[in-house]
């Protein structure tokens, strides 16, 4: 018994290891999602937003990935697109 629960929680550490890397990965996608949604547009919720995406790209390269989530989908919501 001590062998199976010695298993179990080695298995729930790299599904958490392994989900923090791909949230990770979010940031990007929502990034490049607020540049292709605003594309040319010129209106003042096109520039926010494309503010939004440079900050939350600039947070991601420090790693702050929780935090540039949050600035990416505070973009979007500029645009009305709600995540």
């Amino acid at each position: 018994m001590p062998r199976f629960i010695m298993m179990v929680v080695v298995a729930a550490v790299v599904a958490v290891l392994f989900a923090g890397s791909a949230l990770a990965f979010q940031c990007p996608k929502l990034i490049a999602q607020i540049n292709t949604e605003s594309g040319n547009r010129l209106d003042a919720a096109s520039a926010g937003a494309k503010q939004k995406a440079t900050e939350a790209q600039k947070l991601h390269a420090e790693g702050k990935h929780a935090d540039s989530e949050k600035v990416a989908k505070e973009g979007l919501a500029m645009l009305g697109k709600a995540m």
